[in-house]
């Protein structure tokens, strides 16, 4: 229990560069896991199974389902995606603290079967950052833009369901804020199972 890592559950909007301070985070140190998601969708060119996705067929991830082989899953445009629950538990059983980026509605389905996992989001310094930054990377039309700036406006009215709140005002300082937020929480779960420990002895002597 002592090495158990930490499930460190990270979402944020579209354009709030929690995807580049996650793999930041990776490259920066050794002992986090990037959790692998399950999905119907059949992969696209260059990814392989177990490094981008786990690719299964529509039976299979039923099963999964049916098997309650998955921390949660939804689906989105006619395809599953979901956790699966082994990856996720040999890497924290193995001392790996995992990442999972993933949207709200996940994340709070995450909380209901893994209490203990961490809610972290991570959030721009502002709306007009937002749409600078949604604007900069000239990958969408304006209609896009404002959609998920709609989005991001119903997301935030959820923002007080998480642990914590970072803002990415600079990926170097968020990356470092994030790292030493994950590891506090190793201290948490040790003092937690030290006085549990405590209380154990003192309950036998009464």
């Amino acid at each position: 229990m002592d090495n158990q890592g930490v499930l460190a559950v990270i979402s944020g909007f579209s354009g709030s560069g929690k995807g580049t301070v996650m793999r930041a985070l990776l490259e920066k140190y050794d002992n986090y896991a990037l959790s692998v998601s399950a999905t119907t969708r059949s992969p696209r060119e260059g990814e392989i199974d177990g490094r981008d996705y786990f690719f299964r067929t529509r039976e299979e991830f039923e099963r999964m389902i049916d098997e309650k082989e998955l921390l949660e899953y939804a689906q989105y445009v006619g395809n599953y995606y979901g956790t699966p629950k082994d990856y996720v538990m040999s890497n924290l059983q193995a001392g790996k603290d995992v990442l999972l980026e993933i949207e709200i509605q996940g994340a709070l389905k995450i909380r209901e079967s893994f209490p203990d996992a961490v809610l972290i989001f991570i959030a721009p310094p502002g709306a007009a950052e937002l749409r600078r930054r949604l604007v900069g990377r000239n990958t969408e039309s304006p209609e896009t833009i404002e959609a998920r700036l709609r989005r991001a406006e119903e997301e935030a009215q959820q923002m007080d369901e998480y642990d914590y709140l970072l803002i990415n005002d600079n990926v170097d300082c968020c990356v470092k804020e994030l790292h030493n937020l994950i590891q506090s929480m190793h201290m948490r779960m040790k003092n937690h199972l030290s006085f549990a420990e405590k209380i154990k002895e003192e309950m036998k002597q009464i």
